[in-house]
């Protein structure tokens, strides 16, 4: 079910196999590109808060995501969470994808080109309303990498499959209300080493929308503006 991790080559390409082994395909890698391509523009000029690293890879051939459990020795309110890499952003960083990696190789001693980034998502706000990119990569085969988690941010590192996020037995999701109205749902992955919450939920709900249109159904529900 759950796959631990290594890591440090180039991606290759996956091309299609079977159910599974699709999403990372080279068919699928071009359809995301594509819907993404006005968001990486867009957000290669115009600057955001902070930015993630939403690592795709695989794990003895099986698709998967890569997480992180931040260190509970952080200060902060995000210490023991569940994380993709990432941060803010640096005055040096010339754009979100800039973040991004920068923020992996802090965290993970991982060197990566721009040549695996799939392209940037649309920015979603943390509770503190800060603007944070998920940008989409394909770290490749786990295999041919090796992660070296710097331990004053990073406690573990795990990945989960795919079809492992997919499977509805593993999905949850929380309403809120305010002023005992209906207010806003977000979604909760469990059954895996950690549970998955909060903003790194949101983006691995939109991210499995991107991924596997017609399969999954996005449970996220934000507040409504007015």
């Amino acid at each position: 079910m759950l796959t631990v991790l290594r890591h440090g080559m180039p991606p290759t390409p996956v091309f299609s196999v079977g159910p599974v082994r699709r999403y990372l395909s080279w068919e699928n890698e071009q359809r995301c590109r594509r819907l993404l391509k006005a968001s990486t523009d867009r957000y290669r000029q115009e600057p955001v808060s902070a930015a993630v690293l939403v690592s795709l890879c695989s794990v003895a051939g099986v698709p998967a995501l890569l997480y992180t459990l931040r260190s509970s020795t952080m200060t902060g309110r995000h210490k023991g969470d569940v994380s993709f890499p990432g941060g803010k952003r640096d005055s040096c960083d010339r754009d979100a994808i800039a973040t991004a990696i920068r923020e992996t190789h802090e965290e993970l001693s991982l060197r990566l080109g721009e040549d695996c980034v799939w392209g940037v998502m649309k920015p979603v706000p943390d509770q503190r309303g800060l603007t944070v990119a998920p940008v989409l990569a394909n770290l490749g085969p786990l295999e041919h990498l090796t992660l070296k988690p710097n331990s004053q941010e990073v406690e573990t590192v795990f990945t989960l499959p795919i079809s492992h996020l997919l499977q509805e037995e593993n999905q949850g999701y929380t309403n809120f209300c305010h002023k005992r109205q209906y207010s806003h749902t977000l979604p909760v992955f469990l059954h895996g080493p950690h549970r998955i919450w909060g903003l790194t939920a949101v983006i691995t709900d939109l991210t499995l929308e991107l991924l596997a249109p017609g399969t999954y159904h996005r449970r996220t529900r934000t507040r409504a503006t007015h």
